[in-house]
């Protein structure tokens, strides 16, 4: 790219020159171009003599007039990225006319054409695609919206707020006039225009409002909408219970549409959803595509108040909503399922991709300092770690002072445009409780390593535990300081039996220590050397150096009260023993590990969905984050070989659970979903050595099954096979079905993405050739490349680099399509550091040549840029 792009800072944050009182738009919906009239008045924000600066791409511009006057070339300088006009007005009406093409708009930004239908995405920066206006989100504007476009075609016109007018003008066309009375940023600006089927309900308010509710899908996908509705109505009613806040317009809308660069999009009154994060019926969704879409519907149900009736300032503020509202959707799920499994998930993402984050180029605190590409910046680190944030000022303040905070923060800030900054002091004010450290979560980046040591005094009865904190330098931050770390704790006796400690004359067996400083010792009165159980819950997200010997956790698993801690525990024993067989290369696990996973499947008790996880080997990426620099071949035989054992050692157990917990019949409840996860985790780990008659359970449950999850799990347990053959057939019955529902197909592409074959990258060509996959949808790729690129370790990590130089060709290709998706097909590439130098370098040479690439994309070169050595 000849010339670089520039870096935005937080530090350089101004006030708009120029405030909106209110918006008026008019679309005229044509099959060539789309013509928008925007209508807006301005006044001067402050005294000043700045001229009024307006951002702008892909447009072109037909007419400019300030109070009906029109404007000359000469008083206004024009170019690809904004319009800059001189007035000395302090108020004034602007009217810009220009013209967009949604059909060619292959960014999906700003808008686009998704099979037929018009829809729109504005978050982040996308407006500028649709006319020229100050794209920030600390302009807040109410919006009139004018939709005029030909019925047969588009019969449903439709914007944010609510519709006061609908009419048929003279030359046939309807227009349609849509109302938001809420002042909002342009970035919550929808519009969506086409011929759907609507699936229709109701819903009452606590103070007693009836709100409309109306989900448009495309035609013939009613019947898979009524699970997104009725996620809707509880989170309509869960939002009024734990939060007490109420919807606030008359009516509530979500489209799905298939061509959606992310899961959602909260516009005020007016969701815009990737089908897949709707459309669910049994047979064609999974129990984790359910409970996906329960968890994304209250996610962008939730942002009405956390994100919409309160917003950022600026873009460095995104924590400010979405790690919010990753929180409120997490404890939402949780409050609906088990909060255990509900809790592994969360951890999962933040070792598993959050910590790699930490560790690479794009590192960078919640609240970034700098910016090139804004859509670079919808990051775990914003939201998941983000939420990690919200979690521990809730640990810290409870549930009470946490709500009270809240409450204090709306009474403050409805309407407003705030800050990270804001938030913390409506918490602090609430509480009474110094969060002035706490903050520092928000400004610095990187992954704590919390040490723990201890002693025993049997003379004083005296229990010390000793705590270090170190965050190491990241690619964005040397210096660190010490963060306040919340680290959950409980103490047992070596029977397992909750112990109980003196700490500050309480007596319990459960602690909150709160490490503040560098380093910190805490002391207890207790009887006995105690066994004890930390970080619990993963109280906050830090890595632990902690060393358990196997019978202290042997002990803790069976004896944890905490369910997740019970996994967490689990992992820790798998995770020591891994490590000493890539150290060692002998690949031999301990028979207390199998002895211990049959006292668990043998105990009636458990939660089954929790069994589930708790008999699944860590994952490569967990694997991986144990290491500064990781021989990836034998993290991948070492992995291999405890998944062997377990299958071999346990097989009579598993098989025994199996058949237990495999029911034909198919229910959607959290106990029937805990079967199914055990029944098919059970049947994924006797096929991978595959046991007797393994082939014939597996041809079984796939012609047997009634849901998807059941279904999806043969595949995946047939992919692992060492006879291909009933791999094969299974994937070309399912082909034969489901050819043509896209949606269904992509679980297809992902199975044979993740299959470990040295065809795979053969296969992935051939793929591309399908019908149903299409390079212009980023389901279809994520499904395809995607998969193969973050979960097909052994092949994406070939030693020969061709799993680099295939994904790299893929960037090339999406860079001129959607530069979106291109830069979120990256991360793998750039996340290299932790592997060894041979596969370092073959990424190298990869990255320096997408960064000779003509045209590269600001989201691209942003990356590739920090990514490459200095």
């Amino acid at each position: 790219m000849t010339n670089a792009p520039n870096a935005r800072y937080l530090k350089d944050y101004t006030v708009p020159p120029y405030l909106v009182n209110d918006t008026e738009l008019t679309f005229e919906l044509n099959s060539g171009f789309t013509q928008v009239t925007a209508t807006v008045k301005y006044i001067k924000n402050g005294q000043h003599d700045l001229p009024l600066t307006l951002n702008g791409e892909h447009q072109k511009l037909i007419s400019v007039k300030i109070n009906q006057q029109v404007l000359s070339a000469n008083d206004y300088e024009l170019s690809e990225e904004q319009i800059v006009i001189k007035t000395d007005l302090t108020e004034f009406e602007l009217e810009i006319i220009s013209q967009i093409d949604p059909a060619n708009n292959t960014s999906l930004e700003g808008l686009y054409l998704s099979d037929g239908a018009y829809c729109t995405q504005c978050e982040a920066e996308g407006f500028r695609r649709i006319t020229y206006f100050q794209d920030r989100p600390d302009v807040l504007s109410t919006f009139t919206t004018h939709i005029i476009a030909d019925p047969t075609q588009y019969p449903y016109l439709l914007s944010n707020g609510n519709k006061v007018a609908e009419q048929t003008l003279d030359s046939g066309l309807t227009k349609v006039t849509w109302q938001d009375p809420y002042k909002k940023p342009c970035y919550l600006f929808a519009l969506v225009a086409g011929n759907f089927d609507v699936l229709s309900d109701k819903f009452i308010t606590k103070s007693g409002r009836e709100v409309v509710l109306e989900l448009f899908v495309d035609k013939g996908n009613l019947a898979r909408a009524d699970h997104a509705m009725a996620s809707l109505k509880q989170a309509m009613a869960w939002d009024e219970s734990r939060f007490s806040l109420e919807y606030d317009l008359d009516i509530y809308m979500i489209v799905a549409v298939d061509f959606f660069n992310m899961g959602a999009m909260e516009n005020k009154g007016l969701n815009v959803f990737n089908s897949k994060c709707v459309l669910a019926d049994s047979a064609s969704a999974t129990d984790s595509d359910y409970l996906s879409i329960e968890s994304i519907v209250g996610h962008e149900y939730f942002h009405n108040w956390t994100g919409n009736r309160v917003t950022c300032r600026d873009w460095f503020q995104l924590s400010l909503k979405e790690g919010l509202t990753v929180f409120r959707d997490q404890e939402f799920s949780m409050d609906l399922g088990s909060r255990a499994v509900n809790r592994i998930q969360q951890v999962k993402i933040m070792r598993e991709h959050q910590f790699a984050e930490d560790a690479g180029p794009m590192s960078h605190p919640i609240r970034p300092e700098s910016v090139i590409e804004m859509n670079n910046f919808y990051t775990v680190t914003v939201y998941d770690k983000g939420a990690e944030v919200i979690r521990m000022m809730h640990s810290i303040l409870g549930e009470e002072k946490f709500q009270a905070g809240m409450k204090l923060y709306f009474e403050r800030h409805d309407g407003q445009a705030v800050t990270c900054d804001d938030f913390v002091s409506a918490m602090q004010d609430a509480s009474n409780i110094d969060l002035t450290q706490f903050k520092l979560w928000y400004s610095q980046s990187g992954t704590p390593v919390v040490g723990i040591s201890s002693d025993y005094d049997p003379t004083a009865q005296l229990f010390t535990i000793h705590i270090t904190q170190n965050t190491p330098a990241t690619a964005d931050q040397q210096a660190k300081s010490a963060l306040h770390i919340p680290i959950n704790i409980a103490f047992y006796n070596d029977k397992g039996e909750p112990l109980a400690v003196t700490l500050d004359n309480e007596e319990s067996n459960e602690q909150v220590l709160n490490l503040t400083q560098a380093e910190q010792s805490f002391s207890f009165k207790v009887n006995q050397q105690p066994i004890v159980s930390y970080l619990r819950d993963f109280s906050a997200p830090v890595k632990l150096d902690y060393q358990y010997d196997d019978n202290e956790l042997r002990t803790l698993i069976l004896a944890e009260s905490s369910e997740y801690t019970k996994w967490e525990l689990m992992q820790t024993l798998y995770i020591q023993h891994l490590k000493l067989n890539i150290e060692h290369s002998d690949y031999q696990y301990p028979a207390a590990i199998f002895g211990l996973l049959k006292e668990l499947l043998a105990d009636p008790a458990l939660d089954k969905a929790l069994l589930a996880d708790l008999l699944k080997v860590p994952s490569f990426a967990s694997i991986l984050e144990h290491y500064q620099q990781a021989d990836v071949d034998k993290i991948l035989a070492a992995r291999e070989a405890l998944s062997l054992a377990i299958s071999t050692e346990l097989a009579e157990e598993l098989t025994q659970v199996y058949q237990a917990n495999y029911c034909a019949e198919y229910q959607y409840n959290q106990q029937a979903i805990a079967q199914r996860a055990l029944a098919n985790t059970c049947l994924c780990i006797l096929a991978e050595s595959n046991q007797a008659d393994i082939d014939a359970k597996i041809k079984l449950q796939y012609q047997n099954a009634s849901n998807m999850t059941d279904t999806l799990a043969a595949m995946s347990a047939a992919a692992k096979l060492a006879c291909a053959g009933v791999f094969n057939a299974i994937m070309q019955d399912f082909d034969n079905h489901w050819r043509g529902d896209a949606l269904v197909m992509d679980k297809w592409f992902a199975t044979f993405a993740k299959l470990d074959s040295d065809s795979v990258l053969d296969k992935l060509d051939e793929l591309q050739q399908h019908s149903d996959f299409n390079w212009h949808n980023p389901n279809r790729v994520r499904a395809l490349i995607g998969q193969f690129a973050m979960f097909n370790h052994a092949q994406f990590h070939h030693a020969s680099g061709r799993g680099y130089q295939y994904l790299a060709k893929v960037i090339k290709k999406l860079n001129s399509i959607n530069p979106q998706v291109a830069a979120r097909m990256i991360t793998p590439l750039i996340q290299y550091k932790k592997l060894d130098s041979a596969r370092q370098q073959l990424i190298i040479e990869q990255l320096q040549q997408l960064a000779e690439l003509p045209g590269l994309s600001k989201d691209l070169f942003e990356k590739i840029t920090k990514a490459l050595p200095k």
